[in-house]
């Protein structure tokens, strides 16, 4: 049977694309799994792709693939984004190995390293940065990969993802990558509406299959009845019997005695009786049955810490001389440029001495430069066992045979609250080396009182909603107004994917809608009386009922009381004279009247959440806008549209969560007396988040003008808040000088030592604040008047010394 002529320009087309697919395929060191083909394929056929599939799953290969793509064609980039620096800088290191250093470039805000070349890793913050300046490093770009993309959930970052995706030119092919999410149809949807032709493609399986155990009493039970004799996901037996004994009926020698001696002993909500064992012996244990290297998931930065002082102080040692020695070299080549007072600080020697023995921490507490050292030794295999917070769960390629969970729940910032199954899956999907294991592994710590069937649903649930943050910010409102003007602006944050979800909750709630007026009309019919008005009649004996109800509680003043007394009367006396009183068929008509009246007013409350929800990304613009009106950053044209002022044009520079306050100070020019230290300590008092048992506390203040230009400041923010609320948009915190003495020390040259004794904060959150501190400077040195912006400047280089300078991961 003969082709016709667009059949035959069809199969060329696909003879001649189909090598590419094929030459990257056979460059993998695995065969291309299924989803990751039909990914690869929907880009080879130039349509964006959204990937939803487990943590390790190999969701990077279709990432790598756009590179492929994009290196076949000349002078075309790929841009990477992450959600975090570290992500950023691990990726970074991984394309340089891949295509040279030539071709690969890193931008993460404190970072600029190759910007101008053709695969540029970045944060997302960055290229909406880019987006909205119209930079020129755009030009030629060809794909973008968003990592992590279900972060566009996170209530104070995920904005920017959602800007981005928005505002991309439209012939940016999209490669969206996500964990599994139950609503990837629905996100997907949202892609096809602003980007144009976009597969789905979700995967559940897991590359390494994954075995759950929960450890009683040194005994690895499985979590599912690996009999034979039920449904798979079927709550082994003998783990329900050990639930109903609390652990107690299993004993088995301990590792403790194994070893001889107590050795630091620590036990977990322990005591006789308990099934839980300790941390070293889970460490010996795993151990013995080739289980390590494992990952133990301690919800508390303490927590971590202490847990490698406990096996420490067991005598564990898991590395032989070779390692220890391979160890060493890689430490002290990471960290030579560090001062040796600051590694006195920083415990630097406790640190290498679990590192040689195989042990570490990894939590946001520590210096980054000594996070990113305990990373590339996992990565080599040179550490078995390392204690870690969720945050090691986010993006960071740290696969390890076993995962580990001490406990189930976890400490919010509020209150301790279960994990959910997408913190399960996230967790427990680092568990599994791909072409190392042949099966990852979860143990779940016993506990008094765990239930293993709720254990069990947790474990088979393996998806969670992804549910969208934005808002429009007034630093967005004026760079769309600059760009679009106001109507079309209100069009362009019509298409974010919080208003398409609103608009399809609106769609279900619709429909709910009509279903209850069908019903209500039903109901009218039941109700109707021939000798009279029976809704009318129903409503006078609802209005006795509330009277009598209110009669009876007993709470009203003598004065109350009589004249709910003559309401009532009247009312009775109306309900007597009415048509419908003398229906002998009153009372059944009266059944269908409170029917009616229930459904009338949940139909009036879902009503109201329809009105609410319609446009409601729209309606805060607008709020938005007014706000920047009314203090002049936007202004109305003739023709009723909006523009910016010279103000607005300074606000359109400054990102961040107070970029309104900041703009409003640099106006006034309220800190432009300001010295070198000061502008530091001004801008960690606008960027530090202080702990909720901070507040209201009197902190010390750097001493001259500080004092004043921050009183002014807490000033300009109070009245911002009153014009928040009554334009009814959030207010903000009352910016906190918590850390202003210790900034101020920093960058008027105090060590490291001195500084953080003058804090309560660990290492890590000190740099990672700096850093913040360091890209507010930035912004400031950029738009501010020539004497703030040579301060704000030479401020940058008084923060960006010392732990702060080495290290790039934040």
């Amino acid at each position: 049977m003969s082709l016709s002529p667009a059949e035959r320009y069809a199969q060329s087309r696909e003879q001649r694309r189909r090598p590419r697919l094929q030459d990257f395929a056979a460059s993998q060191r695995f065969d291309l799994d299924p989803f990751q083909r039909a990914a690869c394929g929907a880009l080879d056929e130039g349509r964006s792709v959204l990937v939803a599939a487990p943590t390790g799953a190999g969701k990077t290969v279709v990432a790598e693939f756009s590179i492929y793509l994009a290196m076949q064609q000349v002078g075309a980039k790929v841009f990477y984004t992450t959600p975090i620096k570290a992500l950023s800088n691990q990726k970074y290191q991984e394309f340089v190995e891949a295509w040279g250093p030539d071709d690969v470039g890193l931008l993460t805000g404190d970072t600029n390293i190759n910007s101008n070349a053709r695969i540029v890793v970045m944060t997302t913050e960055v290229l909406r940065n880019m987006l909205y300046a119209g930079s020129s490093t755009l030009d030629r770009l060809a794909y973008v990969v968003m990592d992590e993309v279900h972060y566009l959930a996170d209530r104070f970052r995920g904005a920017v993802w959602e800007e981005v995706i928005i505002h991309l030119p439209e012939d940016v092919r999209l490669v969206a990558l996500s964990a599994t999410v139950s609503n990837a149809e629905e996100f997907g949807d949202w892609l096809q509406a602003v980007r144009g032709d976009t597969d789905v493609v979700v995967s559940e399986d897991r590359p390494v299959p994954l075995e759950q155990h929960v450890l009683v009493k040194g005994k690895l039970v499985d979590l599912f009845d690996s009999s034979g004799k039920g449904a798979t996901n079927r709550v082994n037996p003998e783990l329900l019997q050990l639930a109903r004994a609390g652990g107690r009926s299993i004993s088995s020698r301990s590792a403790r005695g194994r070893r001889g001696g107590d050795r630091g002993r620590y036990h977990q909500g322990g005591g006789q009786g308990t099934g839980r064992i300790d941390r070293p012996e889970v460490v010996d244990l795993l151990h013995g049955k080739h289980l390590l290297p494992a990952i133990f998931f301690i919800f508390s930065r303490v927590g971590c810490d202490q847990a490698v002082r406990q096996v420490l102080r067991s005598g564990i040692r898991l590395t032989d001389s070779s390692e220890r020695d391979e160890i060493r070299a890689i430490v002290e080549s990471r960290v030579q440029m560090l001062r040796d007072e600051d590694l006195a600080v920083l415990g630097y020697w406790d640190w290498l001495e679990g590192l040689q023995r195989g042990v570490a921490a990894h939590h946001a507490g520590m210096l980054p430069a000594f996070k990113e050292v305990v990373e590339e030794l996992f990565q080599r295999k040179l550490l078995k066992a390392v204690f870690a917070t969720e945050t090691l769960a986010l993006g960071v390629n740290m696969p390890a045979r076993s995962v580990v969970l001490e406990k189930l729940e976890k400490f919010n910032g509020e209150a301790r609250v279960p994990i959910t199954p997408g913190e399960y899956t996230q967790l427990t999907g680092r568990a599994g080396r791909r072409g190392i294991d042949v099966e990852g592994h979860s143990v779940i710590q016993w506990a008094d009182g765990l239930d293993p069937e709720a254990v069990a649903a947790l474990a088979s649930r393996r998806s969670y909603p992804m549910n969208s943050s934005f808002k429009p910010t007034y630093n967005m409102a004026v760079n769309l107004v600059d760009q679009f003007g106001r109507e079309r602006t209100r069009q362009i944050l019509e298409l974010s994917f919080a208003q398409f979800q609103a608009d399809r909750a609106v769609g279900d709630l619709a429909r709910t809608l009509r279903k209850q007026e069908e019903s209500m009309a039903g109901f009218e019919q039941a109700m109707a009386c021939h000798l009279g008005d029976f809704a009318q009649y129903a409503a006078i004996r609802r209005r006795i009922s509330d009277l009598e109800r209110q009669n009876s509680k007993g709470n009203a003043t003598h004065a109350q009381r009589e004249r709910m007394q003559r309401d009532l009367a009247d009312a009775r006396k109306q309900m007597r004279a009415h048509p419908c009183h003398g229906c002998a068929e009153r009372e059944q008509h009266a059944r269908w009247a409170e029917r009616w009246w229930r459904l009338h007013r949940d139909h009036e409350q879902l009503s109201r959440q329809i009105h609410t929800r319609t446009g409601q990304i729209a309606k805060r613009f607008d709020r938005v806008a007014e706000v920047l009106e009314q203090l002049g950053y936007l202004e109305r044209t003739a023709d009723g549209g909006m523009v910016s002022t010279p103000a607005g044009r300074i606000l359109k520079r400054i990102y961040g969560e107070r970029d309104l306050l900041v703009a409003e100070c640099l106006r006034q020019g309220l800190w432009n007396s300001l010295d070198v230290p000061s502008v530091a300590a001004m801008a960690v008092s606008l960027v530090y988040e202080p702990r909720r048992d901070d507040h209201g506390e009197q902190f010390r203040l750097p001493r001259g003008r500080f004092r004043e230009a921050f009183e002014r400041t807490t000033d300009v923010w109070s009245e911002l808040d009153d014009l928040e609320r009554d334009h009814r948009l959030d207010g903000s915190e009352v910016p906190s000088p918590a850390l202003a003495m210790a900034m101020h020390a920093w960058a008027s040259g105090a060590g490291l030592g001195a500084v953080l004794s003058d804090t309560d904060l660990a290492a890590g959150d000190f740099v990672r604040v700096a850093k913040q501190v360091v890209d507010v400077l930035d912004q400031i040195s950029i738009v501010a008047d020539a004497e703030l912006g040579v301060t704000a400047r030479a401020a940058i280089d008084a923060v960006r010394r010392g732990v702060v300078a080495y290290g790039s991961a934040g």
